[in-house]
């Protein structure tokens, strides 16, 4: 896995529909891939992919991690 980051750890934690839908490090991460697939706003962004290597750029900086 590129990004080496689980579902959970790529899930908008804070946003009303995580909460509603009670979304957990508990939760599988098949329901949580798909829940992120219905609903775009729960996947922090942004994520920089350069060859084989992935990284959530937050803060935007370490994106740079990738390019330096």
């Amino acid at each position: 896995m590129k990004l080496g980051l689980s579902p959970f750890e790529i899930l908008r934690k804070g946003e009303p529909q995580a909460k509603e839908l009670g979304l957990s490090a508990e939760t599988p991460p098949s329901e949580i891939i798909k829940h992120i697939v219905q609903n775009p706003a729960l996947l922090q962004r942004p994520i920089v992919e350069v060859g084989e290597k992935a990284v959530l750029a937050r803060p935007a900086e370490k994106a740079l991690e990738l390019v330096g």
